[in-house]
């Protein structure tokens, strides 16, 4: 198993070049979640971003043998996953906001415990989508799991990788405000 340095980055890409099934499916795994959370920070609903995401990896497929810098196939991916998300949504004119309140398994078996965790979260979105567009676009590309080096971020919103950490808290300050606003907690 590769333990996901830059050489090792580099030498799945020339595997999955080679042909490399199990390469391929590392590198899918490696960086599924960037190149999702990239096309969910356009706005694009479920529909749209499976098919940026389907799209981005065909393109990857095409360009295997033909990156300049295999190392840095997670920045490639970010930046084509842009420009297909961009494409998509100027195709689409039309920006659908994320109302995503996790998928994943119920936390608990009573029913007050689900519903207090469904109005949280239903506050929690509610007040994200108040935020600026860049802010929900770079918390987006933040959250995704694995989570996104700084210059995969930089490269996915076109940002400066200096300015991604402190954007990044004046963001969740921003949500913070927005939380304290909507619950009438004063910080």
């Amino acid at each position: 198993m590769l333990s996901g340095g830059d050489d090792d980055i580099a030498g799945l890409v020339a595997a999955a070049a080679g042909g490399d099934a199990v390469a391929w499916e590392a590198l899918v795994g490696r960086y599924a979640g960037l190149v999702w959370s990239v096309a969910r920070a356009f706005g694009l609903d479920a529909a749209d971003a499976a098919d940026v995401s389907q799209t981005t990896w065909l393109r990857l497929a095409e360009h295997l043998t033909r990156l300049r810098e295999p190392d840095r196939v997670g920045a490639w991916l970010a930046v084509t996953a842009r420009r297909e998300a961009q494409r998509t949504r100027q195709r689409s004119r039309r920006i659908v906001l994320d109302s995503w309140c996790g998928d994943g398994p119920d936390e608990g078996g009573d029913l007050d415990g689900a519903l207090l965790r469904d109005e949280r979260d239903a506050l929690l979105w509610q007040r994200f989508s108040a935020l600026s567009e860049p802010c929900k676009a770079l918390l987006r590309v933040l959250m995704s799991d694995p989570p996104p080096s700084y210059v995969e971020v930089g490269e996915a919103l076109a940002m400066p990788v200096g300015s991604i950490g402190p954007r990044r808290q004046r963001c969740l300050r921003a949500l913070r405000k927005e939380l304290d606003d909507a619950t009438g907690v004063l910080r």
